[in-house]
């Protein structure tokens, strides 16, 4: 059994991607199962196997400690830690080859609080990875590329497990696309960029941020995926098939 934890920013494309990652699975002939990790999330876009709204009821915690909807989240959040033996039940039922998790929309409640790396590192699995989803809108500008890709890095960080950059909504990016990406593969390219910032502390602390991260050799380049039409797909499934399985599937479907 592998597991994909998909993490991100609200709004870049994470229950989506669950969604599309479950689509492709099915399709490919391996078995796949979703979580929902969101205790608070209104509607999805697919069914999932595991619900966690099941075990946590959000609107009744707003009820019962008389807080308001940020630190109910805060708290349902929290909560998710303690039901970690019982969705990991509901998973050895039903003895799926993946496990994709999607996970709650403020990244912020699930990554830096302690509650969501215990979750990761004490949910049982064969292997792991973590998706990182990049909102493709947002990291047309420079200075908005390197702090998504230095919060790319703190999650990576946080989780310590295999992470892997995906770049969301591609086809409303696609005249930037080759310009991004070329980015993450240049530091020269991304200086550039940053040169032309008005805000030159804004561009000097790019730059700095920067350096560290391709030194260090954590400069991930994203793999671009668009949730609509699917492109990239294969590019991410690849990805994930060599960290969860050292190639197999990729060799079984090719």
């Amino acid at each position: 059994m592998h597991t994909i934890f998909v993490t991100g920013t609200a709004g870049s494309g994470k229950t989506l991607l669950t969604s599309r990652l479950l689509e492709w699975y099915h399709s490919n002939d391996v078995s796949p199962i979703s979580i929902n990790l969101d205790p608070g999330v209104s509607s999805l876009p697919y069914d999932p196997d595991i619900d966690v709204r099941e075990f946590i009821d959000f609107y009744s915690i707003m009820d019962d400690y008389k807080l308001g909807p940020n630190g109910s989240m805060i708290l349902a959040n929290d909560l998710i830690s303690t039901k970690i033996d019982e969705i990991q039940t509901q998973v050895q039922e039903l003895n799926p080859d993946y496990v994709i998790i999607d996970t709650p929309g403020q990244i912020e409640l699930f990554a830096f609080r302690s509650s969501g790396p215990y979750f990761v590192s004490n949910f049982y699995s064969d292997s792991k990875v973590t998706l990182f989803t990049i909102d493709g809108t947002l990291a047309v500008s420079p200075i908005s590329f390197v702090s998504l890709m230095f919060l790319s890095q703190s999650v990576r960080l946080r989780l310590n497990i295999p992470q892997i950059n995906v770049l969301t909504k591609r086809d409303k990016i696609i005249e930037r696309l080759t310009e991004i990406l070329n980015w993450s593969n240049s530091i020269t390219s991304l200086q550039d960029s940053l040169n032309l910032e008005k805000d030159s502390e804004q561009s000097l602390l790019g730059k700095d941020i920067i350096r560290t991260l391709y030194k260090s050799g954590n400069m991930l380049s994203p793999i671009a995926v668009s949730n609509l039409t699917m492109n990239g797909m294969i590019n991410l499934t690849a990805a994930l098939s060599r960290i969860l399985t050292q190639g197999e599937e990729e060799q079984k479907h090719e």
